[in-house]
C-alpha cells in the first residue's frame, strides 16, 4: 500500500482531487489501483463502479466504454462494514468500555474527514472517474474521498470476502487507531473524566469555582473538580467553561499518572 507519510491525518484530505483524476483517466485504472494496493482482484469491473463518481456516469473511460453505475450502491455496503470492523477492534481493545464510549469513537473512526484522509493516503484520488471540474469545497472533496474509500472496501467485500476487506482497512486503522482517540478524547475532557467516573462508580464529578478576578472583560477564573467530596484538579481560565475544562483535563493527567484509585470514594 502506497504511502504518504505527511497525509495520515484528517487534515491531509484538504488537498484538492487532481483535475486528471476524471472520467478522461485511463481504462486501466481498476487494474493499476490493484497493483498499486498489491491486490488481487477477480472482478475488474466492480472496482471500476467503486471508482466511479455519480458525475462521470455515461462519460467514456477511454476506450469507448462507459459506466451505467456509480459507486454509490458499495458505497452504501462499505459504509455498514467499516462501522462492523471497527466497532469489532474496540470492542476487543477495550473491554471494559461502555456502550456510549464504543459508539462515539466508533464514529470517529469512521468520520468523513477520517475516511478522506485514509483515501489520501492510498492516493485514490488519482484513479478515480470523476466529471472534470467535479472538485467543489474542502467539504465536498472528503465526501468524495470518503465515499470512494467506502465502495472500495464494499468491491473487496463482493471480490475477496470479508476476510479481505477486513485486512485491508485494519492496515490503517490499527495503525492509526490511538491517534485518532486520543485526539476525540482529549477534545472533550468534561465529558471523557464523566464517562470514567460513571463507568467506574455510576456518579459524576462536580466542579466549583474558587476565585474570579481582574476586570469585566478581561475576567480570569479558577475552576476546582471534584469527586466525592475530593479535590482532583484546578484550572484556570478566561471563562468557566474554559477553566472547568483546565480542571478536567489536569484531572484525566492525575488519573492517567496514578491510577483509578484516584477515584475511590
Amino acid at each position: 500500500m502506497p504511502r504518504r507519510s505527511s497525509r495520515s491525518t484528517a487534515a491531509a484530505a484538504a488537498a484538492e482531487i487532481p483535475a486528471e483524476a476524471s472520467s478522461a483517466s485511463p481504462a486501466s485504472n481498476p487494474a493499476r489501483l490493484l497493483a498499486a494496493l498489491d491486490l488481487k482482484g477477480h472482478d475488474l469491473e466492480i472496482y471500476r463502479a467503486a471508482l466511479t463518481h455519480r458525475s462521470a456516469v455515461g462519460l467514456s473511460f477511454g476506450d469507448d466504454r462507459t459506466s451505467d453505475e456509480s459507486n454509490e450502491r458499495l458505497e452504501f455496503l462499505g459504509d455498514a462494514l467499516l462501522g462492523a470492523f471497527a466497532a469489532e477492534e474496540l470492542f476487543r481493545r477495550f473491554p471494559e468500555e461502555p456502550e456510549g464510549v464504543l459508539t462515539r469513537r466508533r464514529s470517529a473512526l469512521v468520520r468523513t474527514e477520517q475516511l478522506a484522509a485514509w483515501a489520501q493516503e492510498i492516493e485514490l484520488d488519482t484513479f478515480m472517474y470523476l466529471a472534470p471540474g467535479e472538485r467543489g469545497s474542502v467539504s465536498g472533496r472528503d465526501r468524495i474521498l470518503a465515499g470512494a474509500y467506502e465502495a472500495l472496501i464494499g468491491a473487496i467485500f463482493l471480490d475477496r470476502g470479508v476476510t479481505v476487506a477486513r485486512s485491508f482497512f485494519n492496515r490503517q486503522l490499527k495503525r492509526d487507531i490511538a491517534t485518532v482517540l486520543t485526539s476525540v478524547d482529549t477534545a472533550n475532557p468534561k465529558g471523557r473524566l464523566q464517562e470514567i467516573t460513571q463507568n467506574l462508580h455510576q456518579r459524576a464529578p462536580s466542579y466549583r469555582t474558587i476565585h474570579a478576578e481582574g476586570p469585566a472583560h478581561a475576567r480570569q477564573f479558577t475552576v476546582e473538580v471534584r469527586f466525592d467530596g475530593v479535590v482532583l484538579a484546578t484550572g484556570g481560565g478566561a471563562s468557566k467553561r474554559a477553566a472547568e475544562e483546565a480542571a478536567a483535563t489536569e484531572a484525566l493527567s492525575r488519573i492517567e499518572d496514578e491510577g483509578a484509585g484516584l477515584l475511590r470514594p
